[in-house]
C-alpha cells in the first residue's frame, strides 16, 4: 500500500495524498519541509504538515493574489512581497510591464533554494530578473524597520501557526500601512473562510483604523481544502475595489499576457463574498 501524507492543519478533519516519491525531506532552520510527487497534483510541498503549493493548482492562488491588486491599482511601479519563497507570486508580478522594482522578503532560504530546484516552473527564472531584490529576513522585522514606499504589498504567508503567525498581527499590518504609497494596496493570504472564519474576522478588525477600505476577495484553490480561500484587501483608495470590468479589461489587454484562472470578469466577481462571511463582518 502506498505511503500517504496526511495534512495536519485541522485537528478534526483533513486531506491526504499518496506519496509516489519523496524528493526532499528535511528540517530547515525554521520548519519541517517535505516535497513529494503525487499522481493527481504533481509535485507537492508541505511545511510543518500543511500543504503550501502543488504544481497542478498553484496558478489559481498566485494569479489571484497578484493580478487583483495590481490591475486594480493600475500603475504599481514598486512592489513588496512578504513570503512567497516558491517564487509563484514573484513570477506573476513580473509579468506587469510597469513594475520597476520588486523587493521580496522570505524568512527561509532553504524554501527558495528547494523550490528553484524542485518547482522550477513556479519561479520560471523570476529570481534572476534584474528588477528583483531578494532579502532573507523575518518579514515583520523587515516591515517594521522599512523606510521605503511600495505601491502594492503582497503577503504570501503560511497559515497563522509557527513562523507565519506573526504575519497576521496588528504590528505587521501597521508596518505594511506605513510602507504603502498614497492609494497603495495591501493584499494577504487569509485562509479558507469556511474553516478559518475567526482568522477573517480578526484581520478585518485589525484593518479597522488602518485602511479606509477593508474587505476580502475570494479564490477557490483545490488543495487549500474546505471551500473558498479569502484574500484580504486594504487600501485608502476605495475606488480601486470598485473598478468597472471595462477598466480592468482595458488594463489586462494592454499588458497582453495569458492567464489560466484570472480574467477581468473573475476579478470583479471575486469581491462578492458568501453571505456567511458578510454576516460575520457586519
Amino acid at each position: 500500500m502506498a505511503k500517504r501524507f496526511t495534512e495536519t492543519l485541522y485537528s478534526t478533519y483533513g486531506q491526504s495524498f499518496t506519496i509516489d516519491e519523496v524528493l526532499f525531506e528535511n528540517r530547515t532552520e525554521h520548519q519541517h519541509l517535505i516535497i513529494f510527487n503525487n499522481k493527481q497534483f504533481g509535485r507537492v510541498m508541505a511545511l510543518d504538515g500543511v500543504i503550501q503549493t502543488t504544481e497542478k493548482d498553484e496558478f489559481i492562488y498566485h494569479e489571484m493574489l497578484t493580478h487583483v491588486p495590481l490591475f486594480a491599482h493600475g500603475n504599481a511601479k514598486r512592489v513588496l512581497i512578504i513570503g512567497g519563497g516558491d517564487g509563484g507570486i514573484l513570477r506573476e508580478v513580473l509579468k506587469h510591464s510597469y513594475v520597476e522594482h520588486v523587493t521580496m522578503v522570505e524568512i527561509d532560504r532553504a524554501v527558495v533554494d528547494m523550490c528553484v530546484k524542485y518547482f522550477p516552473k513556479h519561479s520560471d527564472g523570476a529570481f534572476n530578473d534584474p528588477r528583483v531584490n531578494l532579502v532573507i529576513a523575518d518579514g515583520v522585522d523587515f516591515i517594521v524597520e522599512n523606510q521605503d514606499k511600495f505601491d502594492v504589498i503582497i503577503s504570501d504567508s503560511t497559515d497563522p501557526e509557527g513562523p507565519g503567525e506573526v504575519l497576521f498581527t496588528s504590528r505587521f499590518y501597521q508596518g505594511c500601512k506605513n510602507s504603502l504609497t498614497d492609494g497603495g494596496v495591501l493584499a494577504t493570504q487569509n485562509g479558507v473562510s469556511f474553516m478559518q472564519l475567526d482568522e477573517v474576522k480578526t484581520t478585518y478588525q485589525r484593518f479597522d483604523g488602518l485602511f479606509a477600505d477593508r474587505w476580502f476577495f475570494a479564490a477557490p484553490v483545490p488543495t487549500y481544502v474546505g471551500g473558498i480561500m479569502t484574500l484580504s484587501w486594504g487600501t485608502d483608495d476605495s475606488s480601486l475595489r470598485h473598478q468597472p470590468v471595462a477598466v480592468i479589461q482595458e488594463r489586462f489587454q494592454a499588458e497582453g499576457f495569458k492567464t489560466r484562472y484570472y480574467n477581468p470578469q473573475v476579478h470583479v466577481a471575486a469581491f462578492a463574498l458568501p453571505q456567511y462571511v458578510v454576516d460575520e463582518l457586519a
